[in-house]
Parts: structure tokens; C-alpha cells; sequence
């Protein structure tokens, strides 16, 4: 039997991944501290961003991270804003990188 992670620990967690990896991050929305969702909004600061949701592979069934929305900026700005509209329990992460590094595809971030 598996421990899950709270939200709040795992968003900690992350955090501290991206700070030791110098890209910079904020929590731009908390949400629920157990059991709240996470969106991860990835901007390339050159007008482009991507939400990232976590989903499950339908082949593997493993817990993924995925695009929820990309393009212009304004435009993910405003389907995370919609997202936040139905679940007031949703965590918002926002990573500011150039090289577009959300280290999602990492080890241990999509438990």
C-alpha cells in the first residue's frame, strides 16, 4: 500500500527541485493543503506558456503530466483562470524559464 502525498507537501517538494535546478517558480494559487489538484503553468517568457495537468496514461495507467493548454500566454492565463472558477481547491505553480524546463519528466514528480 502506497502513501499518498499531500498537495502541500509535494508542491514543497517541487519547489525545492526547481530552486536547486536555478529555475524560478512561485505559487501563484494555493489550493487545498491535503488533497487539492496541481496545475504547473510553464512560461518561456516570449509571450508563449503551457498548463500542465496531471493526468494517467491510458496505456500504462500511470500517473502523467500533461499539456492542458499551450499557446499565447493570455490564452493559458485565461483557461487556468476558468480551471479555478469550478475548483477553488486547485494549487497554480508558475515557472518562469526560457528553455522551457518544467523537470516534470523527472523521477518521482507524477506520484
Amino acid at each position: 500500500m502506497s502513501a499518498r502525498l499531500t498537495a502541500s507537501f509535494w508542491v514543497q517538494a517541487y519547489l525545492t527541485r526547481l530552486r536547486l535546478a536555478d529555475i524560478p517558480a512561485f505559487v501563484v494559487a494555493r489550493g487545498d493543503a491535503t488533497a487539492g489538484a496541481v496545475l504547473v503553468k510553464l512560461s518561456t517568457l516570449d509571450g508563449q506558456a503551457c498548463a500542465f495537468h496531471r493526468s494517467f496514461d491510458l496505456t500504462s495507467g500511470a500517473r502523467v503530466w500533461a499539456p492542458l493548454i499551450e499557446g499565447p500566454e493570455r490564452d493559458v492565463d485565461a483557461a487556468i483562470a476558468r480551471q479555478r472558477s469550478f475548483d477553488p481547491d486547485l494549487w497554480v505553480i508558475e515557472i518562469e524559464d526560457r528553455a522551457g524546463r518544467s523537470l516534470l519528466d523527472e523521477p518521482g514528480l507524477s506520484e
